[in-house]
C-alpha cells in the first residue's frame, strides 16, 4: 500500500483510510474490529473516525464508533497506526453530544478531545480535524450560501489558537479541515502564516464521481499550499457501486435512515449514476472498481476514505486499488462528467 506525507506535515499516511462511521450502528464491535484487522493486514495504516459517529447521530449510538477503535487499538503497537478523529460543530441538534455545546471555543474543544481521548484508550490523535465549519456555510447536499443564516460564530483564530496548544501538549500531532470552501481554507492558512500558528494539513472533502467540487477551486489551493485531500464517500453512499440501479429499495444507508436520500436525489443523479455503471460494464469493471479506480488514481486526491458494512465489500474496495484506469477510460469518464457535472454535490 503506498505512502503519501499528509501535507506538508512527517506524518506518513496509507493512500486509502479506512472509515469507521458504521462502527456502533450497523456494524458490531466483532465486526469493527474484524474490518480494522483485515485493512491492517493489507497495508492500512490510517483510520478515521469522529466524536458523533456512528451515522446517524443518535443518543444511544454516539460514541461507540470511538469504543469500538479504542478496545482494538489498545492491542496494537499505536505508532503503526495513523489515527484521525473529528470535533462536532454547531448548526445541527445535537443534545447528547457535550450538551449541544458544539462552538469551537476552546472550552468545548477541550471537552470533545478529551472524550475522544478517552474512548479510543489513546494519549494522543496524529490527526484531529474540525467535522465541519462553526460559521454558517452549506455542507451536506446544500450548495448555496445563504447569508440570512449568519450566525454568531467563534473566530477561527480562537480555534486554531487551542488547536496550536493541544499540539504544544502532545495530545494531537497536526490538524485538519472537514467539509471545508475554498474561503475557509485560504482563511485558515492566511490566519496560521499571520499568527504563527501551525497550518491545517489537510482538507476531508466529499469527492466522487458525481461531485467533484473540490476541482473547483480548493485543487488549486491544495496543490500550490501542499494541504491534502481526505477524499470521503468515494462511492456516493454506495449508489456508485450500482446496487441501487439493480434494487431500489436494497438495504443501504440511503433506503435505512431518513434524510440521507436528499443529497443524491436531485434530477440528474440517477442518469449520472447510471451512465458511469454502463462504462464500467462495456470494460469489465464493476461500477464500484470504476468509481474507486477513478478516485485512487486522482492526482488531488491525497487519501481516500472507505467504509464498508459487510467483510466482501471491504475486500473488493481495498482490491480496487489494483485497477488501473486506461486513459481511454478516463476520457470517457470526463465526457459524462461534462454531460451530468457534480448532480450531487
Amino acid at each position: 500500500m503506498n505512502k503519501i506525507p499528509l501535507g506538508n506535515s512527517d506524518l506518513s499516511v496509507t493512500t486509502i483510510c479506512l472509515g469507521t462511521m458504521t462502527f456502533g450502528q450497523q456494524n458490531s464491535e466483532a465486526e469493527a474490529h474484524a474490518q480494522l484487522d483485515y485493512a491492517l493486514s493489507q497495508g492500512v495504516n490510517f483510520i478515521d473516525c469522529a466524536e458523533m459517529y456512528p451515522v446517524p447521530s443518535r443518543a444511544e449510538t454516539t460514541g461507540l464508533t470511538e469504543r469500538y477503535v479504542g478496545t482494538w487499538l489498545k492491542h496494537q503497537a499505536r505508532d503503526r497506526i495513523a489515527l484521525a478523529s473529528k470535533a462536532t460543530g454547531p448548526g445541527r441538534t445535537f443534545e447528547w453530544i457535550r450538551d449541544g455545546q458544539l462552538n469551537f471555543t476552546p472550552a468545548n474543544l477541550q471537552r470533545a478531545l478529551d472524550g475522544s481521548l478517552q474512548r479510543l484508550q489513546t494519549d494522543y490523535i496524529d490527526l484531529y480535524q474540525l467535522h465541519w465549519p462553526d460559521r454558517n456555510t452549506p455542507i451536506f447536499g446544500n450548495y448555496h450560501f445563504q447569508p440570512d443564516q449568519e450566525r454568531a460564530t467563534v473566530p477561527l483564530q480562537e480555534t486554531m489558537a487551542a488547536l496550536a496548544e493541544f499540539i504544544r501538549a502532545g495530545k494531537i500531532r497536526h490538524w485538519g479541515l472537514s467539509n471545508e470552501t475554498p474561503w475557509g481554507l485560504m482563511t485558515a492558512l492566511r490566519l496560521a502564516d499571520e499568527r504563527g500558528l501551525p497550518r491545517p494539513v489537510s482538507v476531508q472533502n466529499a469527492y466522487n464521481l458525481i461531485n467533484r467540487t473540490w476541482e473547483n477551486g480548493l485543487s488549486e489551493i491544495g496543490f500550490r499550499e501542499n494541504v491534502s485531500l481526505l477524499a470521503y464517500s468515494p462511492l456516493a453512499f454506495g449508489l456508485l457501486s450500482g446496487k441501487y440501479l439493480r434494487d431500489p429499495k436494497t438495504s443501504g444507508r440511503v433506503t435505512l435512515f431518513d434524510g440521507f436520500a436528499a443529497r443524491y436525489s436531485k434530477p440528474n443523479t440517477a442518469a449520472a449514476v447510471a451512465a458511469y455503471a454502463e462504462l464500467a460494464h462495456r470494460h469489465g469493471l464493476t461500477p464500484a472498481q470504476l468509481a474507486l479506480g477513478f478516485a485512487y488514481q486522482r492526482w488531488c486526491v491525497g487519501s481516500t476514505i472507505i467504509g464498508a458494512t459487510t467483510m466482501a465489500q471491504l475486500q473488493e474496495n481495498l482490491s480496487a486499488v489494483q485497477v488501473k484506469l486506461s486513459a481511454e477510460v478516463l476520457a470517457e469518464i470526463e465526457r459524462i462528467h461534462l454531460r451530468f457535472p457534480n448532480p450531487a454535490p
